[in-house]
């Protein structure tokens, strides 16, 4: 993943920052609780492909992941 195109990105949902899990290939908006896929690369950035993110998942995840 390109860190200058996930410096570029936002949640399509709230226009808020995204962080990238990389473990799971995923931009995790945590405003939204949503966490979009990247497939082969490319960051699938709609909601309807987005999987919600419950409490504990939210709590598990580092507070910031840089994106390099």
């Amino acid at each position: 993943m390109d860190p200058k195109l996930l410096e570029l990105l936002v949640c399509p949902v709230t226009k808020g920052h995204l962080d990238y899990d990389r473990e799971r290939q995923e931009l995790v908006s945590r405003s939204a609780r949503l966490a979009y896929p990247i497939r082969d690369g490319i960051p699938v950035m709609l909601e309807e492909e987005a999987r919600t993110l419950g409490d504990e998942e939210l709590e598990r995840l580092p507070k910031r992941t840089p994106l390099a």
